[in-house]
């Protein structure tokens, strides 16, 4: 049985996969969002990147969990590229979902300046308003649901740097792109995306597809499953 591990990106807990959640159980998976350290149900709780990291790594071994399709979104690819290189033969697949992808040394900060603004707000980056959501295949409920259910982001698991190992490259992985934010990956993931372990799909919606096109995603991790019983 495949074990879903699912991470969502800034702002959000384990409660933003619910609707993919229902559909890849109702499939047979095992399935475990998580909530990291600082947001959601876990606001308070003091986190840097690599807590974030372990919160995934320990997630998957206190559960014992074997066959694992490792899924992180936005920000979240980040520590799941991270946790991904330390799960040895635990990982069956690593995806991200329109998200970032962390590089040795650098910070989500570096590519997204947002430093003044986390020290403007007392250390966490604020939520998105939604009018910030325009424009990414949401409708208004889809929107509300988001906004309602955000939190402010440590600032901190934004600025400290990755730590990696080198395997990210050789691990069996695929990348989400969604097409309303862009249809461009970026530098990093095109280069990740020649070598022979790394594939891509497209979606033809916005950034936050476990809102937009809950079914369409989990058909895709689903895919990604049986990709790597081949």
């Amino acid at each position: 049985m495949t074990n879903y591990v699912l991470v969502a990106g800034t702002w959000l807990g384990s409660w933003a996969w619910e609707e993919v959640a229902e559909r890849l159980r109702a499939a047979g998976h095992g399935v475990h969002p998580l909530t990291l350290s600082g947001l959601a149900e876990r606001q308070g709780e003091p986190a840097g990147q690599q807590t974030h990291v372990r919160d995934i790594v320990s997630e998957v071994e206190r559960l014992d969990l074997r066959e694992v399709v490792l899924v992180g979104h936005s920000y979240s690819g980040i520590p799941v590229g991270q946790a991904a290189e330390r799960m040895g033969d635990r990982l069956a697949r690593v995806v991200f979902v329109d998200a970032n992808v962390p590089v040795d040394g650098k910070s989500f900060s570096d590519a997204w300046p947002v430093q003044a603004e986390i020290d403007a707000h007392g250390g966490s980056w604020p939520p998105l308003t939604a009018d910030d959501y325009a424009g990414q295949g949401l409708d208004a409920e889809q929107i509300d649901r988001i906004v309602s259910g955000s939190t402010p982001h440590p600032g901190a698991t934004l600025t400290e740097p990755a730590e990696l190992t080198g395997a990210l490259p050789e691990l069996p992985a695929l990348y989400v792109k969604c097409l309303l934010d862009g249809e461009d990956p970026g530098p990093v993931v095109t280069g990740l995306l020649e070598g022979e372990r790394w594939s891509l799909v497209r979606m033809e919606t916005g950034h936050w597809p476990m809102f937009s096109a809950p079914a369409e995603l989990a058909r895709i991790l689903s895919d990604a499953a049986r990709a790597s019983n081949a």
